[in-house]
């Protein structure tokens, strides 16, 4: 009974603190960060690396083995590794101890990838290591299609004017888009042709390489007047490539065009996104770091509306998933039935010992429980 003798002997402190939590539980409410999960620190970084052709075998006995027995040298704080190898691809898991610090461990991995590359397979490029966080959850999806574009058109939208532009959003990350075909020039060989010419597909693969090369030339001073040097070793249009010589038989030049077909085409399509019967592209946006879900969304779209000024008419723009929908709806379910256990609990004070005094007193007294809460979260 102590504090309530020192509130009747210290009226005004008490409503002085009291004022004081409501404010700083307002304000802690309306900076809060909402999201429907907390931010959850795993320390588990991933190696994920890429050699397109080889098999999982390989990739396993000659990349992943060394790569793990490299880490247990240079790496702190390991608590066990695992790996899982697939045709052309490996994620190597790197499991770390509570207490140690994920981005030392980052730079850690990637010096030891660096160093190894040197007794890796020739041609092979550095992992890709990334943080995992279990709250790096996709909170918005963008469905792109068009009915005037085609796939390649669709995705190099998706991928150089929508995408890049919302890279610049704090909190949100986005990987490549789904769908669509990426634009590449190729060079369709014919065998009959390559055959009676005495042609094979590295003296084809090697002529192209050797002339389609960007060489810096320099600059050349002629007078009072310095002059930037230019060669014209790398095709400006997608015909230059079917004259490039290939061979010299005799006195005649047989050229690619004499033993392939060369055309503006696209790389072999391992995904297929479909909006309304027609192809498309997806754009997955991840929440990253301990920002809001409602304000990464709300960025996002505001963006979104600057990005969609500058494209054509014909590329159609819809969101598809919206995971600010559902979080507003838990918001709103919890902030209902808060309101309801008051109004229950007042009424039941109410009917069962008659006094408006302690209704009031608990009416109060409840609310400000919760903000004193919320100011200390």
């Amino acid at each position: 009974m102590w504090i309530v003798r020192l509130a009747l002997r210290r009226p005004y402190t008490f409503i002085v603190m009291s004022m004081l939590m409501g404010v700083l539980g307002i304000l802690g409410i309306i900076r809060m960060p909402v999201d429907i999960f907390p931010v959850i620190d795993i320390p588990v970084v991933s190696a994920i690396w890429t050699f397109t052709g080889i098999s999982p075998e390989d990739i396993a006995k000659r990349v992943v083995t060394s790569f793990e027995r490299s880490m247990t040298t240079s790496v702190n704080d390991i608590e066990h590794i695992e790996s899982q190898s697939v045709q052309g691809n490996s994620i190597v898991r790197v499991y770390f101890h509570p207490d140690a610090k994920v981005d030392l461990a980052v730079a850690q991995i990637t010096a030891a990838s660096q160093s190894l590359l040197r007794i890796l397979p020739p041609g092979i490029t550095p992992p890709y290591v990334i943080k995992y966080n279990a709250a790096s959850v996709p909170v918005l999806q963008l469905g792109i299609s068009s009915k005037s574009f085609s796939e390649q058109q669709i995705y190099d939208y998706s991928q150089n004017f929508i995408r890049t532009q919302l890279t610049t959003v704090q909190g949100a990350s986005m990987p490549t888009p789904y769908g669509g075909r990426i634009r590449q020039i190729m060079i369709d060989m014919n065998p009959e042709a390559m055959l009676s010419r005495g042609i094979s597909a590295a003296d084809l693969s090697a002529a192209i390489g050797s002339q389609n090369l960007i060489l810096p030339a320099g600059t050349a001073k002629i007078g009072e007047r310095e002059y930037n040097v230019r060669l014209n070793s790398s095709p400006e249009v997608v015909e230059a490539f079917g004259d490039m010589p290939v061979k010299v038989s005799g006195d005649t030049t047989i050229r690619v065009k004499d033993v392939a077909s060369v055309r503006d085409g696209y790389m072999v399509q391992t995904n297929i996104v479909r909006h309304d019967g027609s192809r498309g592209a997806l754009i997955t946006i991840l929440k990253s770091g301990p920002v809001s879900t409602l304000e990464i969304i709300a960025r996002v779209k505001t963006q979104l509306a600057k990005i969609m000024a500058g494209l054509p008419k014909d590329l159609i723009v819809e969101q598809l998933f919206d995971q600010s929908v559902f979080v507003r709806d838990a918001i709103t379910n919890v902030l209902h039935e808060a309101l309801i256990a008051a109004l229950l609990t007042a009424l039941m004070i109410l009917l069962f010992l008659g006094s408006w005094r302690s209704t009031v007193m608990v009416c109060i007294s409840i609310p400000l429980s919760i903000l004193t809460s919320a100011a200390l979260l």
